[in-house]
């Protein structure tokens, strides 16, 4: 009897310890194999952010692939802080001189929500910028942690000339943003358990180039190992800003422009770059550009030498597709249906040289203007002859301005974003047995990126850039959700949930049709205001 209440007693202890010290664990402190950091308490979720996942990618190793960090911390480190941009040319930075954000920044910043699930579903986000700018800070937790039942991680990446330069051999090879971005899904498989994530439930997500990154991933194989699921929003690799035709010819430019003694010599121009302020190879990207932010990707990803150290691609992503080779996971791809506003409304800025919208100019230089500008080299063989067959395709006899801007917007919308996304879903369905999922958002925001762009209220843009995911991630560029926008908000983030958990896909009672090579028709989601359905493709 004694011996029985001893061994009762005992477990009665064990049981009180363990309740203890789970009452008492502080939910802030997070012990990493870098040692303790310690993040920040924002009422329904907990952060934790500017953790290192990467050496600094600075002298010698600047145009190299990022390093594992693996520093160990003495003193607890502080995850409060947040994350730095990537150095970058900021579009949307004030000023003629657009130099912001810093070498050393490679970061990944976690997002718990404070539900007290045991294992959280992860999505990993991947910011857009044109692979030429973006700040995480813009994109907002608040819908995601409100709904509580995912972790997010949002990864801080290599930008412009210091991520995606390429001499197209071995000295250069170009994609360290990409290999950033794998670096940090890695750095996750291995830690995202500590936090509460489950590391085998992982949804890639991102928007415009970090969409087109997602997909990016979803070619190279190895992401099979680091990830479930997969969401493009408005970016893929086959939009023709997505991969570069002109990178060495605007590497070598940068290294004329910083005096680098041989051109010819391509890891001489290696050495010297490495040895320039981060900051003068950044800023360089200004003599690359016609007119304002254009064209918007001056460096981006590239193929790779088939030598090429440490290669993340050696082939064009279309041959990839074709050949089946890939990380065959569930793919969600997303259109909205003006998301051309990006760049088109920018044409709608004025012309200080000539007191009219720079849509005007397009009248007499729009064949100079429009292969770079719409990246047509990527499409054709011979752009200026395709820039003449979009222009009468378009416009008919109508001349560019603003009253036909709808026309230009409805060129931009095609050409950079829906075409290459219906060649995606049609070519990845002759080869994939995971499915692969498309959606047509609908559904104007009061205020977005079109009005952001051109400074003026005057004009309707539609559906542009960002007006889906500014749902989805609260983004201060954008009128705050109508009724409508907060009830569609609550399905996206229901979707993705889902889609991570069960590779199922659906938007509220609407079923995605799954597209793969059993498939006798392709279709997209129409998703409206108030409908959603299947439509034939």
């Amino acid at each position: 009897m004694k011996f029985k209440l001893f061994v009762l007693g005992s477990i009665l202890f064990v049981l009180y310890s363990i309740w203890c010290g789970n009452r008492n664990k502080d939910p802030l402190v997070v012990e990493i194999e870098n040692g303790v950091l310690r993040g920040k308490d924002n009422g329904f979720y907990y952060s934790y952010e500017s953790i290192p996942y990467a050496e600094a990618p600075t002298g010698s190793l600047r145009f190299e692939a990022s390093q594992p960090y693996n520093q160990k911390w003495v003193a607890q480190f502080d995850a409060s802080v947040k994350p730095k941009p990537c150095m970058q040319w900021d579009q949307f930075q004030e000023g003629e001189d657009k130099l912001t954000g810093v070498e050393d920044c490679l970061t990944v910043n976690v997002y718990k929500p404070k539900t007290g699930k045991e294992k959280y579903p992860v999505m990993v986000y991947f910011h857009g910028g044109c692979f030429m700018f973006g700040d995480v800070n813009f994109y907002e937790p608040d819908y995601l942690m409100r709904n509580g039942n995912m972790i997010l991680v949002k990864v801080v990446y290599r930008l412009g000339p210091l991520g995606f330069m390429s001499t197209e051999d071995e000295a250069i090879t170009g994609n360290f943003g990409l290999k950033d971005q794998q670096m940090a899904l890695k750095w996750i498989q291995k830690n995202i358990a500590n936090f509460g994530g489950d590391p085998s439930k992982v949804i890639l997500s991102g928007f415009s180039a970090g969409g087109a990154s997602t997909h990016y991933h979803v070619l190279n194989q190895e992401t099979k190992k680091l990830a479930k699921t997969a969401v493009s929003f408005s970016g893929v690799a086959l939009n023709p800003w997505a991969l570069s035709t002109t990178a060495r010819q605007n590497a070598l430019k940068v290294a004329k422009i910083l005096k680098c003694p041989n051109l010819e010599n391509t890891q001489e121009v290696k050495k010297c770059l490495q040895a320039k302020p981060a900051g003068d190879i950044v800023s360089s990207v200004k003599y690359l550009l016609n007119f304002g932010y254009n064209p918007f990707s001056t460096f981006g990803p590239v193929v790779e030498h088939p030598k090429a150290k440490n290669a993340f691609i050696t082939k064009h992503p279309r041959d990839i597709i074709k050949s089946g080779e890939y990380s065959q996971i569930p793919h969600l791809v997303t259109v909205t249906s003006e998301d051309g506003g990006y760049n088109a409304a920018e044409l709608l800025q004025i012309n200080p040289k000539t007191g009219k919208e720079y849509i005007y100019d397009l009248n007499e230089k729009w064949l100079d203007l429009a292969p770079a500008n719409l990246f047509l080299r990527s499409i054709n063989d011979r752009p200026v002859e395709y820039a003449k067959e979009l222009r009468s395709k378009y416009m008919g006899d109508l001349s560019f301005s603003v009253d036909n801007y709808w026309k230009v917007q409805k060129m931009y919308t095609d050409v950079l974003f829906k075409d290459g996304l219906l060649e995606t879903v049609r070519l990845h369905s002759k080869k994939s047995a995971t499915p692969i999922y498309g959606y047509v958002y609908d559904n104007p925001a009061d205020y977005s990126a079109g009005y952001a762009l051109s400074g003026r209220k005057d004009i309707k843009f539609g559906t542009n850039h960002l007006d889906d995911l500014s749902l989805i991630f609260h983004y201060p560029v954008r009128s705050p959700p109508r009724p409508d926008e907060v009830i569609i908000s609550k399905k996206f983030l229901e979707m993705l949930v889902n889609f991570v958990e069960t590779e199922h896909l659906s938007f509220g009672d609407c079923e995605f049709v799954k597209n793969n090579k059993d498939s006798k028709q392709l279709k997209l989601m129409s998703i409206t205001k108030d409908d959603c359905k299947p439509i034939v493709v």
